[in-house]
């Protein structure tokens, strides 16, 4: 029975990793045909070979070769090693009438940060009986974190980040040259890929605490769009109850800035009309928005939403802005109006119509409750850990987890942040172009 799963584990193990199990033992071969010495040269040629492509190309390297040996060499010094140990430990693995069932380590995959591990799961087991062991997972294999998706049914996902590519600051990123409405750029992902935030055809909404970086989401994506306002293709309208975040910017808005309450109702309820005029229009017509200088996209940015929708003391006010924000995310879409709107306490009575909104951005939040409140049930589960951003600025302001309305899953990501200084460029580089 042992030497039958011993010759199923080394077939499985050559079929996976070919070259890391061809070359010892090519070596091994080389050895008792020739002796020692010839294996030793042979070794130090394919080893210089190998060092010297690593330089030259580094990418395909990684690509072809480097990614591969890593993969192997986590999976026997690391995950296999210690793969019954961390699974009795953490207790998914099931002792029935005295025989143990261990989860089955199916392939183990690297990239440039991270080890994503294929898991069959026992007969029986849930996905929430992985999500809920992700620490003793992540202190098992001395990662920092782990993440829990579903494959397919009976397969997950494991993901060990080993780096932190969202570790540093990121400075505020180019204007771009061409005027586009989206997906703009506006930072990093955890894979190091840029980060795309698409804004045309959805609705935003940034839920973070005091510091937490949701100005950053914001300015960025201004600064994404520049060229396309400049061109008339986009108007942003911004409410700023705050009086703080989206002022330095005011000139950039064309008159369409409000920060008395009395005035936010106003421009809200004047976006209502314009997309309703346009729906009437389109009518029959056309399904989807095409931004142009007669209809432009209409961004709606609203700063600290809560303090209009909940916090606001006139109740009648109050009412008539949550009903504009409301029609807003119902209907705007489709026709060329957009919303974007930051929060700090994401409570269901504070902001009611969160579920409008397709795409939401979680940044560092006080409690733990609120990941799920914000990225919807299970969010936290699989991963998007808000609740242990750093409150160190440099460590952790603009740092994310997104959830997209195209994928369940969510995405770590940090924004780049935009200073005063930058801001002041904009305003310059805007007036200049006008």
């Amino acid at each position: 029975m042992y030497g039958g799963r011993f010759a199923a584990a080394l077939i499985r193990i050559t079929y996976r990793h070919p070259v890391a199990v061809a070359f010892p033992v090519a070596l091994g071969v080389i050895w008792t045909l020739y002796g020692w010495l010839l294996a030793a040269s042979a070794f130090g040629v394919v080893l210089l070979a190998l060092t010297g492509w690593a330089f030259a190309d580094r990418d395909s390297f990684q690509k072809i070769a480097g990614f591969r040996l890593l993969a192997w060499w986590r999976l026997m010094s690391t995950y296999r090693r210690h793969w019954q140990s961390v699974m009795d430990v953490s207790g998914l693995a099931k002792r029935v009438h005295g025989r143990e069932y261990l989860p089955r380590l199916v392939k183990v995959t690297c990239d440039g940060w991270a080890d994503r591990i294929t898991v069959k799961m026992l007969k029986g087991q849930a996905v929430k009986d992985w999500t809920d062991k992700t620490d003793n997972l992540a202190h098992g294999f001395g990662v920092t974190s782990c993440r829990v998706a579903l494959v397919k049914g009976g397969r997950l996902m494991l993901t060990f980040p080993r780096s932190d590519p969202l570790a540093a600051p990121i400075p505020a990123l180019p204007i771009p040259i061409t005027p586009t409405v989206g997906p703009v750029e506006i930072g990093k992902q955890e894979d190091g890929k840029p980060l795309k935030l698409k804004v045309h055809g959805t609705h935003v909404l940034i839920a973070g605490a005091t510091g937490a970086g949701k100005g950053s989401f914001l300015w960025d994506t201004i600064r994404g769009l520049l060229p396309a306002m400049q061109a008339g293709l986009v108007e942003i309208w911004a409410l700023d109850p705050k009086l703080m975040e989206l002022s330095f910017g005011r000139e950039l808005f064309h008159g369409r800035y409000a920060a008395d309450p009395a005035d936010c109702a106003d421009l809200l309820d004047e976006a209502v009309s314009v997309m309703q005029k346009r729906a009437a229009r389109f009518s029959g017509l056309q399904r989807s928005h095409v931004p142009t200088v007669e209809d432009p996209f209409v961004l709606v940015l609203v700063d600290e939403v809560a303090f209009l929708t909940a916090y606001q003391p006139d109740k009648q006010l109050r009412h008539r802005i949550s009903a504009a924000l409301a029609t807003l995310a119902t209907q705007g879409r489709s026709v060329g109006v957009g919303v974007m709107a930051a929060l700090q306490d994401p409570r269901k009575e504070v902001m009611n119509i969160r579920n409008l909104f397709p795409d939401k951005i979680a940044l560092r939040l006080d409690e733990s409750e609120q990941v799920d409140m914000v990225l919807g049930d299970g969010a936290r589960d699989r991963g998007a850990l808000a609740d242990h951003i750093s409150p160190v600025p440099e460590l952790g302001a603009g740092i994310a987890y997104m959830r997209l309305e195209s994928s369940p899953e969510p995405i770590r990501v940090r924004a780049a942040y935009v200073s005063d200084a930058d801001i002041r460029d904009m305003v310059a580089q805007f007036k200049e172009a006008a």
